[in-house]
């Protein structure tokens, strides 16, 4: 199969045959310039382990959009597409399936961030990051947030 025919053929699973979910994630960055985490709950994968806040991409929606309508599911904040920036992604193998996350930076959203799904949330300096718990996947992306904030 050449190149062009790879790229027009969709593609859900990694060739070692995991699926693949495509996962958005914030960086939220307030005018103190500390990040938002969220806590992963009791009883959800990764139980107690900070992460950017985020959600899977649904059918049909953008990377964009779905972080847009995840923010405010599971934060109460109202933010719009135009204020999300690309500032880094992960692309990692678990056991049973593969994520491909892209984060996007976001400086403007109205409303205050409150936990509406049971997680922990807390404002952290950027270097602090590196002394909290994180799923694998994000652990990489501590640094190249860094590096462009």
């Amino acid at each position: 199969m050449g190149c062009v025919e790879a790229l027009a053929t969709p593609r859900n699973t990694t060739p070692s045959g995991l699926p693949i979910i495509l996962v958005s994630a914030a960086c939220l960055v307030d005018k103190q310039g500390r990040i938002l985490l969220a806590q992963r709950p009791e009883g959800k994968a990764m139980a107690g382990l900070w992460e950017f806040p985020g959600g899977k991409v649904d059918e049909g929606e953008s990377p964009e959009f779905a972080l847009c309508r995840e923010l405010e599911e599971e934060l109460g904040l109202d933010v719009r597409e135009c204020c999300l920036f690309p500032i880094a992604f992960a692309s990692h193998a678990y056991d049973d399936f593969h994520l491909l996350m892209p984060v996007f930076v976001c400086r403007m959203w109205n409303g205050e961030p409150k936990s509406r799904e049971g997680q922990s949330i807390k404002w952290v300096n950027p270097k602090e990051m590196y002394n909290l718990p994180m799923p694998e996947a994000d652990l990489p992306l501590v640094s190249q947030i860094l590096d462009r904030l």
